[in-house]
């Protein structure tokens, strides 16, 4: 079993930056690949970043790519999202999810997940 509590969220304009965190709970972090979704008010819930368990491997959605970097701290059990030049179409709830094995983009192929932190971008 794995708990995953994000930290981070908030309120910014249009071109800031946020920095989103996930801690995990479990001795086996680098076991699981971990991913960031986002879900936008009457959208679906969509793959923003993953990272493999060695952290080599990476996914970015198209709408993110040169603008947000995940990373993670194995030695902290924790994932980090750093969200550059901020859109107001980055509002969503953003999601931190762990599945075992490697990276995948489907968020019903994780089989844990987060409570959700709320990123609004204004303009």
């Amino acid at each position: 079993q794995v708990q995953l509590i994000e930290s981070g969220g908030g309120l910014v304009q249009v071109g800031g930056s946020l920095s989103l965190s996930c801690a995990a709970s479990g001795r086996t972090f680098r076991d699981y690949a971990m991913a960031w979704f986002r879900q936008a008010p009457g959208k679906e819930r969509e793959i923003v970043a993953a990272v493999g368990g060695s952290g080599i491997s990476k996914f970015y959605a198209d709408s993110v790519k040169g603008r947000f970097t995940i990373s993670r701290d194995n030695a902290k059990n924790t994932v980090y999202l750093q969200m550059n030049s901020l859109k107001p179409e980055d509002t969503a709830v953003y999601y931190c999810a762990a599945k075992t094995g490697a990276l995948r983009s489907l968020s019903h192929e994780y089989d844990y997940w987060g409570q959700g932190t709320q990123v609004t971008v204004s303009s």
